[in-house]
């Protein structure tokens, strides 16, 4: 009984390049990350950038070494954005309560 040698053929594929990813991409991403409020929006934000959590953590420890004073304002604007976010939510939320006690007051009145 003869043996047939089978030749399979591997193919080794080049592996993908790592992503050079510029400081002004980081920022951005760190910026839009934190400002999110919504729930699930962060995690969207890490999977439509195919980030990791742990991998803005580390940025921001490496900004934070490199230019505290910098990063500092970035922070604060940051958090000015999200303030300013859950302010207009709140306006929005307010309104609404006020539309409904005047219908409420309206349904009474014509009682």
């Amino acid at each position: 009984m003869e043996i047939e040698n089978q030749t399979q053929e591997t193919e080794v594929k080049q592996p993908k390049p790592r992503r050079r990813l510029t400081k002004e991409y980081k920022l951005r991403i760190l910026q839009e990350y934190d400002s999110a409020i919504r729930s699930g929006e962060k995690g969207e934000i890490l999977r439509r950038e195919g980030l990791y959590s742990s991998m803005l953590t580390a940025w921001r420890r490496r900004l934070l070494s490199l230019n505290g004073d910098s990063v500092q304002r970035h922070a604060l604007e940051v958090e000015n954005s999200r303030l300013k976010k859950e302010l207009d939510l709140a306006k929005k939320v307010i309104d609404v309560q006020k539309k409904i006690l005047d219908i409420s007051a309206l349904s009474t009145d014509m009682k």
